[in-house]
């Protein structure tokens, strides 16, 4: 008798044994095992977070009024603008008499008088006769045919005799497939239904037990220095203001002309071949994305700042500016939306020179302008012939005769019992459980069958 593993026993391929623990933890007696990290080194106890050093967020506003005076405004200075002279063109005079039209080509080239050319080729005699034309190739007259006899087959004549008896010879596939059930496999996915234990949870862990908790060194606080502000006045003095002399110097010229756009008081003719040819189609209109609506988060937004908190105001002195003293008269009056660059850059004034016309030497032409061009003149309807499709009727095909649904698996197939698998009993047919090993692995013993005698 051979005993053999709940593993080897399956036929489907779908059902082992249970492992249980290793051989270490056999007979040790723990339910639940647990490794030598978790024994040496236990959770530690309930321990208070560390306090956080941050400083609380509280916003401080300036009391100090804002000053609007850039480093641009103080130290400018404007220049006295000088105008640029305007140049007039000088008047237009024709020039007297009449323009000669004549060139060197004209005056260097003598005409004369050409001859036409001789045709030099001779004249091509053609021979015409009303007789009829007899004449024999070359290859007739050369070629002889020879007397030759036809030779006799010496193969054995054969005539096809289809066979009478029907084909019953079976192929390769058919000698040495043989067909097997297909067995349908278990599947191995653990069920969704939560599998509640009666026992109840034991939550205390290797950490927990083998923890010693141990006193901690006091630890060095260093006070926190308290900020005193500088009694000394700040310096604000900057190498640009060091350095700046402010020199009087002159302003630069601008030699741009002004731009004056030409128009024109006649109509544009925007009619063209292609636009009287194809209209316009209607086109629909763009699909438009739906923009979800805007939600505003709830709760106040927290405007504090680290500058705002750890910021701390001194006393400065109010910073003297450089500029000249301005001639501008302060008035009530609106504001008129002038600049520094509009007062001190005006647009000059510049003479637009006259149109020099000369007179015309090329009449106009007299007649009336015949719009047809040359592919409307040229261009011949057809008419359209349309081609015939070569495409098949889409119809289907009926017959009178039935159909011969017979097929070579339908006639030699033997349908076989669908076995069961000896692993999906309790207890094997033909098995005597024997034991359990260590790995967790269910051997059964084979019931040996009595051979009777002839």
């Amino acid at each position: 008798m051979r005993s053999r593993c709940l593993c080897q026993i399956c036929t489907c391929g779908r059902h082992r044994c249970p492992h249980g623990n290793t051989r270490i933890y056999e007979n040790s007696g723990v339910p639940y095992p647990t490794t030598e990290y978790l024994e040496k080194y236990p959770m530690y106890g309930n321990v208070l977070p560390p306090q956080s050093l941050k400083p609380k967020q509280e916003f401080r506003a300036c009391c100090a009024k804002m000053e609007g005076i850039t480093t641009f405004k103080s130290d400018y200075r404007p220049y006295e603008i000088v105008k640029q002279p305007c140049h007039v063109p000088e008047e237009y005079k024709p020039k007297l008499g009449e323009i000669d039209l004549g060139t060197t080509y004209k005056r260097d080239f003598n005409s004369y008088k050409v001859q036409p050319v001789a045709i030099a080729r001779p004249l091509e005699r053609q021979q015409i006769e009303k007789g009829k034309l007899d004449t024999v190739p070359t290859y007739k007259d050369d070629y002889r045919a020879w007397d030759i006899q036809k030779s006799e087959l010496y193969k054995p004549e054969e005539t096809y005799h289809p066979p009478t008896v029907k084909f019953g010879n079976s192929t390769t596939f058919q000698d040495d497939y043989v067909p097997q059930e297909i067995k349908p496999r278990q599947s191995f996915k653990p069920s969704f239904v939560v599998r509640q234990s009666a026992m109840p949870f034991n939550g205390d862990t290797s950490h927990r037990l083998d923890y010693v908790p141990h006193q901690l060194e006091f630890k060095f606080a260093r006070p926190k220095e308290v900020y005193k502000p500088s009694n000394q006045p700040f310096e604000d003095l900057t190498t640009h203001r060091n350095d700046f002399q402010g020199l009087v110097g002159e302003t630069a010229k601008m030699c741009k002309p002004t731009f004056n756009r030409v128009t024109q008081n006649a109509r544009f003719e925007g009619s063209t071949e292609f636009r009287e040819s194809f209209q316009p189609w209607e086109i629909p209109p763009p699909i438009v994305k739906k923009v979800p609506e805007y939600v505003p988060p709830t709760g106040t937004m927290q405007l504090s700042s680290t500058s705002h908190l750890d910021y701390v105001p001194y006393q400065a002195n109010r910073v003297i500016p450089i500029r000249p003293v301005s001639h501008r008269r302060n008035g009530n009056f609106p504001f008129q939306g002038k600049s520094t660059t509009k007062e001190d850059f005006p647009a000059w004034e510049r003479c637009r020179p006259g149109i020099i016309k000369r007179h015309q030497q090329i009449p106009n032409p007299s007649g009336k302008f015949d719009g047809l061009s040359i592919f409307r003149s040229h261009y011949v309807p057809h008419e359209l012939i349309p081609t015939e499709s070569c495409k098949p009727l889409n119809v289907a095909v009926r017959s009178s005769i039935p159909f011969d649904d017979v097929t070579m698996y339908s006639i030699e197939y033997t349908p076989k019992k669908q076995e069961i698998c000896p692993a999906s009993y309790p207890s094997p047919p033909g098995y005597i459980f024997e034991n359990v090993n260590s790995q967790g692995h269910k051997f059964f013993q084979e019931i040996s069958t009595a051979v009777k005698a002839f």
